[in-house]
């Protein structure tokens, strides 16, 4: 037991000496992530074009990649991978709007597919206590995906850029707790 509690007490030092820090990095999130809700046309098309250069970055990679791998299978399937990362990064990068439009769809794919197998989990897990929880959290992914799926395409050049100024906006009030409560 006493190894664990130096652990942690190791741990607690560590993120107390790094309280300035994380201060500083919560303040700068907290900022994006105001920006981004503010002017989220802004925020979901510098988004759509990360994605695309993270894309493109990964194709080439992939494609030298795949000719290193041996068998006429694994290196086709290797090499379309590449030329699929490489085109969909193109896409983004030279059709931002089509590209967050498209981002969006995948959004809300992305957003049901999460609900339904929460809502599964949940359902599995009934016996055990904080299934609830799991439930109304698969039930609130499903209601987000089906708000996307609604109101597509017309929401996609905002609600990128939404989502990640919300992301960005907790993420640094909790990198702002985490600094507070680890002051010296």
């Amino acid at each position: 037991m006493s190894g664990v509690f130096s652990g942690d007490s190791i741990f607690h030092g560590r993120l107390r000496r790094a309280a300035p820090g994380l201060f500083w990095l919560g303040l700068v999130m907290v900022l994006l992530g105001l920006a981004a809700i503010f002017f989220p046309m802004v925020a979901t098309l510098a988004a759509t074009v990360l994605v695309g250069w993270l894309l493109l970055v990964f194709g080439v990679f992939a494609l030298f990649g795949a000719f290193s791998i041996h068998g006429t299978g694994p290196f086709f399937a290797a090499l379309v991978l590449g030329l699929l990362a490489l085109a969909a990064g193109f896409f983004l990068l030279f059709s931002p709007l089509a590209g967050a439009v498209a981002l969006t769809l995948l959004a809300g794919i992305i957003f049901l597919l999460q609900g339904a197998f929460e809502l599964v989990f949940a359902v599995e897990m009934r016996p055990v206590g904080g299934w609830i929880g799991m439930l109304l959290s698969g039930i609130a992914s499903i209601i987000v995906a089906l708000f996307i799926i609604a109101f597509w395409p017309g929401i996609s050049l905002i609600l990128l850029g939404i989502l990640l100024g919300v992301n960005f906006l907790t993420t640094g009030f909790a990198y702002l707790a985490a600094s507070r409560s680890f002051r010296a």
